[in-house]
């Protein structure tokens, strides 16, 4: 991706992120899922309880969230409203963006980030290929992800360009399902999921929203066969039914961030 391109695609993630989970723990305290605002007091840190800062409907936190999931990480989750920071939010993340994460006296934030941390430090259940090769592949499919999330933001956000928005993502699901034919399994990490198929989904997971505006979004079975049955495979994993929401629910959220009043509370 271009300079240019990823800077684009950052300010309109930011917008969404930083002004825009189910709330999951796996062995979890009972946390509310509705955000936190400024003036609302710091919830006290459980001691050795690994805690995510989130926003239920952003794509970037559901990546850590679904790496959370897969791996059994017990967690506890403080969605925030990302137009009204709580002053203690910004304090553990001066670019006010979600996830973050915070252990004890540890806080890393970023997605990428948080997610190769937590595969670091909770090895088991491995996400992270071996072989230098295919690390250095499924990254390259990750940063190649990023040109998908700029054309759905595209088609979400306006009318213009429409037509040019669905070339581009015909373009990148052929992409997606060229490395999916070099691969032994349904995943991008063969017969498994993979750190790659975890942080590729959140965007996916919106087509079938973009599809009900832009019936030409939608992925062909015809035509990406391997990326149909991925999509498939992917979406019944328990990491993503615990993360996800329905294509109704999403657009209802969006329409609102549209509108600029992002509902966090959607729903409770």
């Amino acid at each position: 991706m271009s300079q240019t391109a990823s800077r684009r695609l950052h300010t309109i993630a930011s917008q969404f992120c930083s002004s825009a989970s189910h709330s999951h723990c796996s062995a979890r305290q009972k946390m509310t899922q509705k955000s936190y605002a400024n003036g609302t007091p710091f919830p006290p840190l459980t001691p050795g309880l690994l805690r995510i800062y989130s926003m239920r409907f952003c794509p970037w936190a559901q990546r850590t969230r679904l790496v959370l999931e897969h791996k059994n990480i017990p967690y506890e989750t403080i969605n925030v409203n990302l137009k009204d920071k709580p002053s203690w939010f910004l304090e553990r993340n001066p670019l006010g963006l979600v996830p973050v994460l915070e252990l004890d006296d540890k806080i890393i934030y970023e997605s990428t980030a948080t997610c190769d941390w937590l595969d670091d430090v909770y090895p088991e259940n491995r996400l992270q290929p071996s072989d230098p090769y295919r690390r250095a592949w499924d990254r390259i499919v990750t940063e190649y992800y990023g040109k998908l999330a700029g054309s759905i933001y595209t088609l979400f956000r306006s009318s213009d360009d429409r037509d040019q928005a669905v070339a581009d993502l015909q373009k990148h699901y052929q992409f997606f399902e060229n490395v999916l034919a070099k691969r032994n399994g349904p995943f991008f990490g063969d017969d498994k999921p993979a750190m790659v198929d975890l942080l590729i989904w959140p965007h996916f997971e919106r087509i079938p929203v973009v599809a009900i505006a832009e019936p030409r979004a939608a992925i062909d079975k015809d035509k990406f066969p391997r990326l149909a049955a991925w999509f498939d495979a992917t979406s019944s994993l328990p990491a993503v039914k615990a993360t996800a929401f329905d294509a109704a629910t999403h657009l209802k959220f969006f329409e609102s961030f549209k509108a600029g009043q992002p509902d966090y509370d959607l729903g409770l």
